[in-house]
């Protein structure tokens, strides 16, 4: 699931080598922080969030799969 955020996050940006992406957690809940460059910041939330919901339902739709939950947390530095 890293992986699936990481190309998602680099298509989206427009500085792809500022994209880092973490994993934390356990069994039930897997955190996944996704950290971009403040300018890019907007477009990886998109308008009203959208764009953040849609990753969030990919991880819902592909953790399912997996019969695990995953949280996407985008971290403002």
């Amino acid at each position: 699931m890293k992986e699936l955020v990481n190309v998602i996050a680099k298509a989206l940006v427009d500085r792809p080598d500022e994209v880092r992406v973490d994993t934390h957690g356990g069994a039930p809940v897997t955190i996944i922080e996704l950290r971009v460059h403040p300018d890019d910041l907007g477009k990886i939330i998109g308008r009203q969030g959208r764009t953040a919901k849609s990753i969030r339902t990919l991880l819902a739709a592909a953790g399912s799969k997996h019969h695990k939950r995953f949280t996407l947390e985008i971290v403002e530095d």
